[in-house]
C-alpha cells in the first residue's frame, strides 16, 4: 500500500524527474526539479493551488521519480517522458494541421530540393514551417526555376538525360554532366536564400551580371538579372522588420474563455520565412509563462531548426536549464530573450497579436458554423455535440460499427468508439444501427461520467430514411428527445445532403457541407479500419489453415469474396476457380476440407 505523506518524507533533495499516477496506475503528470523533496511536496501542503492542478492532485494514487545529475539532465527526461506517455495534465503540443517544410538532402552528391511534411532525423536541412503552403510551394517553384537542380525525388544512373536538361532546367548529374563542387554551389546559394542571407547571393550575382555584360554575354547577363529580380521579390514577400539577428524564433500567446492559442514566427535574416500556431484546451487557470516553457520543451525536443535566440514576453522558470539543453542540441549558444522595449518588443507582441487573431478567427468560424447548424436543422439550442455512426461488414459477416463525435464544430478523433455487433446475424446495418445507439445511450445514463459523456445534442445518421427510423426506435426506448438526421451519399458515394425524418434534404452552404462531408468520412474510415482488423483477426484461424496450398493471400481472397467459411461451403468449384491462383483441383481440395 502507497502511503503519500510517508513517501514524501522520503524524498532526496536531489534533481529529478517526478512522475505522478492515478489508481489504474496511469500516468497523469510529469514534472522535473531542482530539488525533487521541495517540489513535491509543494502539489500536496500548497493550499491556493489552481483548478487545474487541485483535480490533478486529487486523482494521485501514488507517484515515482528518477534521480539525475542536474536540471539539464532532468529537463531531457521529462520531456522524453512527456512525449512517450503524453499524461494528461501536462501541456501537450497538439495541431490540427501538419505544415510543409523545404527539404534539402545535403548528405547526397547531387542534393535535390522537395516539399515534405515529415520532420525526421536524417542529416537533411528543413526549413520552415510555411504557415502557407502555398508560399512554400512558390518558393520551390522558384527554386526549380532560377537554379538547374535535380528533380526526380531518387538520383539514379541513366542512359540517356531526361527531358530537364533538354529544356536548360537540370544540369543531369544523373549522367556526371556536373561535377558534385559544381553543383553544391547552387546548393549553397540555395540555403543561403532560404536562411535569409541574400545579400552575399544578390552581391555574387550582380558581381556575375557585370562580368557577362563585359564580354558581350547578354543572354546570360539577362538570366542573372531576372534572378536577382525575383529574389527582390521573394525578399518583399518576407521582410517584416529591423532586427539585426539572424536566427529568432518569436513566442505569442493568448487566451480565451475557451482556448489558449501559441503563434510562433520564424525569422532568418530580418525576414519572417514562416509561422505556426498551436491549441490548447483546459488551460485558462495556468499562468502564460509554464504554457510557454511546456511549449518550448516540447515544440525543440524533435525539432532540427533551433534558432540561435528565442523571444518571449517574460521570464520563465527554467529558462537557464532549458537554454543549456538546446545550446548542447544546437551545437552554439542559444538565449532566451524577454525584450522590454524597442523593435524586438514590437515582434513579440505582433506575435501575442496573430495569436489573438488566430484564436479568435477559430473561434468565430466554430461560432458560425454552430449558429448554421442550429438554424438548418431548426434546432432549440446550439448542437454543442453531434455524434454520428457507420456499419461495417462483409455479406453479414464480421460487423462492427463506429461512433465519431464532433465538439463544438470541431471533429474530436480521440472520442470515437468502437462496437463489436452482438445481437444481430446476418447483414441489417438498420437492426445493428438500432443496437449500436441503443448501448451507446445506455452508457450515458447510466454513468454520465464515463469515457462516453455527456449524451449528443444531435445524432447524424450515415445513411438515408432508413437509418434515420432505426436510430429513432432506439431513443425511443429511453424516452429521448435527441433530433436525428440522415448523412446521405450520392451513386460515388460522395456526401450529398442532409436528410431529416421527413425525407427532406435541407439546404445547407458549402462550408457546411464540407464539415458534414469530412465528418461522414471520419467515422466511415473508422469503421471500415476496426472491420479490417476484426476480420483479419479471424483470417488468423480457420479451417482453411490445414488445407494445402492455400497461404495468408488465397485465404484473405477467399473471405473477401465470400465473407465466411461457411459461405464457402455453399460455393460451387466453378466460383472459388474465379480466385486468383485456384484451380480445379484445389477447389475441390477446399470444399472437401472446409
Amino acid at each position: 500500500m502507497f502511503n503519500i505523506e510517508e513517501e514524501l518524507k522520503k524524498l532526496p533533495n536531489k534533481p529529478g524527474v517526478y512522475v505522478m499516477k492515478d489508481k489504474n496506475d496511469n500516468i497523469i503528470y510529469v514534472g522535473k526539479a531542482v530539488s525533487l523533496k521541495n517540489r513535491v511536496r509543494q502539489y500536496f501542503r500548497k493550499t491556493d493551488k489552481t483548478a487545474r492542478i487541485e483535480k490533478m492532485v486529487s486523482l494521485i494514487d501514488h507517484f515515482e521519480y528518477i534521480i539525475v545529475d542536474n536540471e539539464a539532465e532532468a529537463l531531457i527526461l521529462e520531456c522524453n517522458l512527456i512525449k512517450k506517455n503524453r499524461p494528461k495534465f501536462n501541456v501537450l503540443l497538439k495541431d490540427d494541421k501538419t505544415y510543409p517544410y523545404i527539404k534539402i538532402d545535403i548528405k547526397s552528391d547531387y542534393p535535390g530540393v522537395f516539399l515534405t511534411r515529415r520532420l525526421i532525423n536524417d542529416g537533411s536541412k528543413y526549413f520552415g514551417p510555411y504557415a502557407n503552403p502555398g508560399a512554400a510551394k512558390e518558393m520551390i517553384d522558384f527554386i526549380k526555376q532560377k537554379y538547374k537542380i535535380r528533380q526526380c525525388r531518387n538520383l539514379k544512373p541513366r542512359s540517356r538525360p531526361c527531358l530537364n536538361y533538354h529544356i536548360n532546367k537540370c544540369l543531369a548529374p544523373c549522367m556526371e554532366y556536373v561535377t558534385i563542387e559544381e553543383y553544391k554551389k547552387q546548393i549553397d546559394e540555395i540555403i543561403d536564400l532560404l536562411e535569409g542571407r541574400t545579400n552575399k547571393i544578390i552581391k555574387e550575382l550582380e558581381e556575375q551580371m557585370k562580368e557577362a555584360a563585359k564580354k558581350m554575354d547578354y543572354e546570360k547577363a539577362a538570366n542573372l538579372r531576372d534572378k536577382i529580380t525575383a529574389i527582390d521579390r521573394v525578399l518583399e514577400k518576407q521582410k517584416v522588420s529591423n532586427i539585426s539577428e539572424n536566427n529568432i524564433d518569436v513566442i505569442g500567446l493568448y487566451k480565451s474563455d475557451l482556448e489558449v492559442c501559441v503563434e510562433i514566427f520564424f525569422v532568418r535574416g530580418s525576414k519572417m520565412i514562416g509561422r505556426e500556431h498551436y491549441f490548447y484546451q483546459d488551460l485558462k487557470d495556468m499562468e502564460n509563462k509554464e504554457i510557454i516553457s511546456g511549449f518550448i520543451k516540447q515544440y525543440y525536443l524533435e525539432n532540427p531548426n533551433i534558432p540561435n535566440k528565442i523571444m518571449i514576453r517574460e521570464e520563465i522558470e527554467d529558462k537557464q536549464a532549458i537554454e543549456e539543453w538546446l545550446s548542447t542540441k544546437l551545437g552554439k549558444k542559444v538565449e532566451i530573450k524577454t525584450p522590454k522595449k524597442g523593435e524586438k518588443l514590437r515582434f513579440v507582441e505582433m506575435a501575442e497579436m496573430n495569436s489573438k487573431v488566430t484564436l479568435e478567427n477559430k473561434e468565430k468560424d466554430k461560432s458560425e458554423i454552430l449558429m448554421e447548424l442550429k438554424k438548418v436543422l431548426n434546432l432549440d439550442k446550439l448542437p454543442r455535440k453531434i455524434e454520428t455512426y457507420d456499419i461495417s461488414n462483409i455479406s453479414g459477416e464480421f460487423t462492427v460499427a463506429a461512433m465519431c463525435v464532433m465538439q463544438d464544430g470541431v471533429i474530436k478523433k480521440n472520442l470515437s468508439r468502437r462496437f463489436k455487433i452482438k445481437g444481430v446475424f446476418g447483414q441489417d446495418d438498420p437492426k445493428c444501427m438500432e443496437e449500436v445507439i441503443t448501448r451507446r445511450l445506455k452508457h450515458s445514463i447510466e454513468n454520465p461520467k464515463g469515457g462516453f459523456g455527456t449524451l449528443p445534442d444531435v445524432i447524424f445518421a450515415d445513411g438515408g430514411i432508413t437509418q434515420i427510423r432505426a436510430t429513432k426506435t432506439a431513443i425511443k426506448k429511453y424516452n429521448l428527445n435527441i433530433p436525428v438526421f440522415g448523412m446521405v451519399k450520392n451513386d460515388k458515394h460522395q456526401t450529398r445532403a442532409l436528410m431529416d425524418e421527413n425525407r427532406k434534404e435541407l439546404e445547407i452552404s458549402e462550408n457546411l457541407m464540407n464539415l458534414i462531408t469530412n465528418f461522414q468520412d471520419t467515422v466511415h474510415d473508422t469503421a471500415i479500419t476496426y472491420h479490417r482488423k476484426v476480420r483479419d483477426s479471424k483470417i488468423t484461424s480457420s479451417s482453411l489453415d490445414n488445407i494445402k496450398g492455400i497461404g495468408n493471400v488465397k485465404k484473405k481472397e477467399l473471405l473477401k469474396k465470400f465473407g465466411s467459411v461457411e459461405n464457402i461451403k455453399k460455393a460451387s468449384v466453378e466460383e472459388i476457380t474465379k480466385i486468383k491462383g485456384i484451380n480445379k483441383e484445389l477447389a475441390k481440395e477446399i470444399l472437401k476440407n472446409v
